[in-house]
């Protein structure tokens, strides 16, 4: 399937409602690369002693103590949920649907759409979020904010926060690789190691949020199927396609009113049953988006 920056225009500003369902490669697009020079600059020790070259496989990694497993995630959590990305992506998304009615479903953890100013009300975040923690049991289904429990542990491994730089290391300062014993984070219930609120098994909490924000993407979705709706599919691969992809494909095929639209490098296709409902473009998602608005 191919599609054209026009159509895509023209389906935007004729729909009566627009359903967002992002995936990691909108996060890809505004600059939060996981590899590269961004891993060097704030993973260097960590590569060298262990030999991994990307924050996603060292997440994976059995580090011996808890000092140097939260030295490393209080990193990895600060670059990708408290920091701004580099490029404006998720802003001119914004600026695209913010007069519209309109939903965001997403698998991203990086908490960019709330940055952006998207309302909280109208996020619907499916896989967690970098900024919560919780039991690793689980012995209950609670999430807590970690936001200052990251900023003092990245500041004793030696690196500083200011709003303008962020996360950086100043001049002569060689990072510790740990975090001392009194910035472990327990769980307050059972006192087990508390974990990032990630999904990644059968121990995800889906916390009274999660399913509060569940709702309100249903009752979406029942007021706004019958109406001219896009679903707007933004970055989303086949790693879950079932939270995403297909069902918009399924809801496209239902609603003879709707558009769905998918934007992905190399991924841009579609079922046949509804390519005549539909719009695919193969192209960086940063730079469709500014055509779009006209920047």
């Amino acid at each position: 399937m191919s599609g054209t920056i026009e159509q895509l225009r023209h389906a935007l500003a004729s729909a009566e409602a627009v359903v967002i369902g992002a995936g990691a490669g909108l996060s890809t697009a505004a600059g939060f690369v996981y590899g590269g020079e961004r891993f060097q600059k704030y993973f260097s020790d960590f590569a060298r002693k262990y030999h991994f070259d990307n924050m996603y496989s060292g997440g994976f990694y059995p580090f011996k103590t808890l000092n140097e497993y939260w030295a490393y995630w209080s990193r990895y959590i600060y670059v990708n949920r408290f920091m701004e990305p580099p490029k404006s992506v998720y802003q001119d998304l914004y600026e695209l649907v913010k007069d519209k009615a309109y939903f965001v479903l997403t698998t991203n953890v990086d908490h960019c759409f709330q940055k952006a100013g998207f309302a909280k009300e109208c996020l619907y975040y499916t896989q967690g979020d970098y900024g919560l923690l919780q039991c690793s049991k689980p012995c209950h289904d609670k999430t807590y904010d970690n936001e200052a429990m990251v900023c003092a542990m990245v500041e004793a491994q030696g690196f500083r926060i200011q709003p303008e730089k962020g996360l950086y290391l100043p001049a002569g300062v060689t990072p510790l690789m740990e975090v001392p014993d009194e910035l472990i984070p327990y769980c307050p219930v059972c006192g087990r190691p508390m974990t990032m609120n990630l999904r990644a098994d059968d121990t995800f909490v889906q916390d009274e949020g999660w399913y509060e924000a569940a709702g309100r993407y249903e009752a979406f979705l029942a007021e706004c199927m019958e109406k001219r709706i896009v679903f707007l599919e933004l970055g989303v691969g086949y790693n879950t396609p079932g939270i995403i992809k297909y069902p918009f494909w399924k809801m496209t095929a239902d609603n003879p009113g709707a558009v769905y639209v998918c934007v992905n490098y190399g991924e841009a296709v579609c079922p046949r049953e509804i390519e005549g409902q539909a719009v695919c473009i193969d192209g960086d998602i940063g730079k469709i988006l500014i055509q779009l608005i006209g920047r």
